[in-house]
């Protein structure tokens, strides 16, 4: 007789990877999840935010892209969680929304479930550093789409902002200051490009050891992208903040002016951050364009705010005083930090984005 394992789906190792998740999941659960692991839908209740004037429900859905591939090529699956999260939360909270549950999906040529435990770990982990729950999710073994050992990640965000206090840049005028906040790397955007950089052109290895970055390329390159979602809440808390860009694909040439009203441009003094070390050694090939490397990657800003200008020192003081806790691996410790810089100023005397 035939049986599905024949084909290729094995039921029965998809349930061994539930019982290996379960306990995971159930870490992220805050007092408004409903229900338990298994329901046909994820149930959170809004009663805790009845006080808002007028509640909006913001959602935002994203992937990891090829850094997967590279997870995949180094068998490292821990941190790949933390970079969906990231991915979807950092965009929900441009907006000023509180991250409130996630979603994840995961597509597999062979479902193996010490991987499916790794990655859903980190998107537990990812989950915690966001505040939010994970109530959900699919696996999906499908074998003829994908190779047994590849796999692609989506992820799916819900938050809620009161909309008279969504961030909409509406605001933004000339003379007002962009504060840059440090990104821990590449983050999850560009990663074609890095290969194409580093292992086709240059013939790096991914065990290779990088004394500028005191860890081997791979391990440098899967650094965890940072979630900046308890940052910003508390800024939002304290501070007028204009608008708030996620510098993903794009970089801050494409991402910042989607930001600023039309009419308006930003000059940005490329000197004023201090870059991650991945970046200073991609400089130094001394083969790309200065603006190509700032629409391909982040450049060391993971995250722009634009304040007014008097308050833009106050504002940078208290991001670079701030406690923080980090729950990463310790050798991101120190990458997982947030650095705020004054990188450049909203002008009226062009549109776009001038690298000064």
């Amino acid at each position: 007789m035939l049986t599905y394992k024949q084909s290729g789906v094995d039921i029965d190792e998809g349930n061994r990877a539930v019982d290996l998740i379960k306990g995971k999941i159930k870490s992220t659960y805050d007092n408004n999840v409903i229900g338990d692991l298994g329901n046909f839908s994820g149930l959170y209740s809004l009663k805790e935010f009845v006080g808002m004037e007028e509640p909006v429900l913001l959602s935002s859905t994203d992937g990891v892209g090829t850094k997967l591939r590279l997870a995949q090529m180094m068998d490292k699956h821990d941190t790949v969680g933390i970079d969906l999260v990231a991915m979807c939360v950092n965009d929900l909270i441009c907006q000023g929304a509180k991250p409130l549950f996630f979603l994840d999906y995961i597509a597999t040529g062979k479902l193996v479930a010490e991987n499916i435990d790794q990655i859903v770990g980190g998107i537990v982990d990812g989950c915690k550093m966001a505040g939010c729950a994970l109530i959900g999710g699919e696996t999906a073994e499908m074998p003829g789409m994908y190779a047994e050992d590849d796999y692609d990640l989506a992820g799916f965000s819900v938050g809620i902002a009161d909309k008279a206090k969504i961030v909409s840049g509406q605001n933004v005028k000339s003379g007002d200051v962009l504060i840059g906040i440090s990104s821990s790397g590449v983050h999850s955007n560009g990663y074609s490009f890095i290969r194409k950089i580093f292992l086709d052109t240059y013939n790096y290895k991914l065990d290779q050891h990088i004394e500028e970055l005191g860890m081997t390329l791979g391990e440098a390159l899967l650094t965890p992208t940072k979630i900046y979602v308890k940052l910003v809440l508390d800024l939002l808390k304290r501070y007028d903040i204009k608008s708030i860009a996620h510098i993903t694909g794009g970089g801050v040439i494409e991402n910042i002016p989607r930001v600023i009203p039309k009419g308006l441009g930003i000059d940005i003094n490329k000197n004023s951050w201090e870059k991650p070390a991945i970046f200073k050694v991609i400089e130094s090939f001394n083969a790309i364009d200065e603006r190509e490397l700032h629409k391909s990657f982040n450049m060391g800003i993971g995250l722009v705010m634009v304040v007014e200008k008097d308050k833009a020192e106050e504002v940078v003081n208290f991001i670079n005083n701030r406690e923080e806790e980090i729950h990463v691996d310790a050798k991101y410790t120190e990458l997982m930090k947030d650095r705020a810089y004054i990188i450049g100023e909203v002008v009226d005397t062009h549109e776009g984005v001038n690298l000064c």
